[in-house]
């Protein structure tokens, strides 16, 4: 501590940050926000609409009492139960053995090797991951936290924690499966909603407390750390341009995009949208070492996700930044934006130029994806209702029955996430896919106001502006598309699920 006293940068970071806190909260521009958020507090919370949204629905209300949930809670925790039976029956012969105790202790430690494995895919080279692992590394995972559950009564899988929408997604997942068009080519893609469900079980079942929430979030964040540290390196010692990444016509002098680990710049850049704001809560929650490990790693990121030039992650990163000021103290939104408008003339010239062309209709990237839009449109005409089944390589067959785009190519995915779920399992998987966003957010914002602790008052606040940031995105990419962000999108769901959870078992106790 003695260090941070004496750092001469420390003091000045931390002086300049109060000095600005100070002065805005007493400026005119300040007090006026106050004012009006205080006015603004109240007219909403006495809105029609503010008691409709907040309200809690009749279907969460009585999920958890009810007979479908607890069947399903007891379906899915049939390993436990034996475990714990087996445990139960053997327990002499499993306290007396040394091999069968570390079992146990690895088992309760299943936050620990969840984190573990969100690093190692993280860092993984493209050439070297196989979305095989992804799955493997889930049940691994999952059955290191059933055998440790043995001697633990109170561990279990949390599905009712989750809520009703997770159980009404997956259930649409598995009839897209029995009623795709080809269900050899989609079993492929159930394997990833799978170990995506997995992930989100895990998070909400094996964290118990915030330290192991924050040590789960802090392995993730050290493995997209350093894969920002290889992208700034590829940066600064360049990469080739891939011509149908960047249209050259309206980017002109711009250096090839930089993609790390990820095979594309576009898939780094989500990356970075899902897991950068993390880093906020961890700068926050942590000691002095750890601010400034954390706020070295932000930089690194933010280098990264420039030299992506992935401009709908820009968008998407910008906007997770402002819902997490907002949940904190909105007041600092304006600053935010203000502060973001002066420092583009001094952006470097290539990525000020890159923003330039986000609204330029003539860019190739653009046109491109309204052609996909058009295309989709005419199997969205005949398969609005079922949906085709899971998976990019059904779609992909189906689209060559139709007319091709103007350079006479067949899309392999719609670029849209919505779109995709909606052609994937139908509209109403689409709709089950929607709620099931919308509970989510609904209950973290919830949680947010009524969380005691600011630790996951700050990690809950990232990680619901991380995932409004990476929705945006998902309506000008199809981010699924590359499996391992599939991951990281539904780990990032389940942090917000483990928040929501931690939130409650603390409103509790209190």
């Amino acid at each position: 501590m003695s260090i941070a006293k004496n750092s001469l940068f420390l003091r000045f970071f931390l002086a300049f940050w109060l000095g600005i806190r100070q002065a805005w909260a007493g400026s005119l521009p300040g007090r006026a926000c106050a004012g009006l958020e205080r006015w603004f507090t109240r007219q909403l919370r006495g809105s029609i609409l503010f008691r409709f949204v907040w309200r809690e629905g009749a279907i969460p209300k009585a999920w958890p009492d009810s007979l479908i949930c607890r069947l399903l809670t007891a379906i899915i925790n049939i390993p436990c139960a034996i475990c714990k039976w087996l445990y139960k029956i053997g327990r002499p012969v499993w306290d007396g053995s040394l091999f069968c105790r570390f079992l146990g202790a690895v088992g309760g430690a299943g936050f620990f090797f969840l984190g573990l494995f969100m690093l190692v895919m993280l860092v993984a080279p493209h050439e070297m991951w196989n979305n095989t692992y992804g799955l493997l590394g889930a049940v691994a995972v999952t059955g290191l936290f059933v055998i440790g559950s043995a001697s633990r009564a109170k561990d279990r899988l949390e599905l009712d924690t989750l809520g009703p929408y997770m159980s009404l997604y997956m259930a649409f997942i598995c009839i897209a499966l029995a009623g795709s068009i080809a269900t050899r080519l989609s079993m492929r893609f159930f394997a990833f909603h799978i170990t995506a469900f997995l992930l989100v079980l895990l998070v909400v079942s094996a964290v118990r407390k915030y330290e192991q929430l924050q040590l789960v979030v802090a392995l993730a964040v050290l493995g997209i750390s350093i894969a920002a540290i290889y992208g700034c390196y590829q940066g600064y010692i360049g990469v080739e341009v891939v011509a149908s990444q960047q249209d050259m016509t309206v980017n002109a002098g711009m250096p090839g995009r930089v993609y790390s680990v990820f095979d594309n710049p576009n898939n780094f850049a989500e990356q970075l949208v899902m897991l950068l704001p993390l880093e906020l809560a961890l700068f926050l929650n942590s000691h002095w070492r750890g601010k400034i490990l954390s706020l070295l790693s932000l930089c690194v990121g933010v280098v990264a996700i420039g030299l992506t030039y992935g401009r709908s992650c820009w968008i998407g990163l910008a906007l997770a930044v402002v819902v997490f000021l907002a949940l904190i103290d909105w007041r600092w939104v304006p600053l935010f934006i203000v502060a973001g408008l002066v420092a583009i003339p001094f952006l470097p010239e290539t990525i000020y130029n890159r923003i330039l062309t986000i609204t330029n209709t003539e860019d190739s990237s653009t046109q491109y994806r309204f052609e996909i839009y058009s295309t989709t449109s005419n199997l969205m005409r005949d398969h609005w209702a079922k949906g085709i089944g899971l998976g990019t390589d059904v779609m992909k067959e189906v689209f060559q029955t139709y007319p091709t785009n103007f350079d006479g190519t067949y899309p392999i995915h719609t670029h849209n996430n919505y779109l995709q779920m909606w052609a994937e399992t139908g509209i109403w998987g689409v709709i089950s896919f929607l709620a099931l966003l919308l509970y989510q957010l609904k209950s973290g914002v919830k949680a947010f106001r009524a969380a005691l602790d600011k630790r996951t008052k700050r990690l809950l606040a990232a990680a619901l502006g991380a995932f409004c940031g990476i929705l945006v995105v998902s309506v000008a990419e199809y981010t699924w598309f590359y499996p391992r962000n599939m991951f990281t999108y539904w780990f990032l769901f389940g942090v917000i699920a483990a928040c929501v959870k931690l939130v409650r078992q603390e409103r509790k106790k209190a």
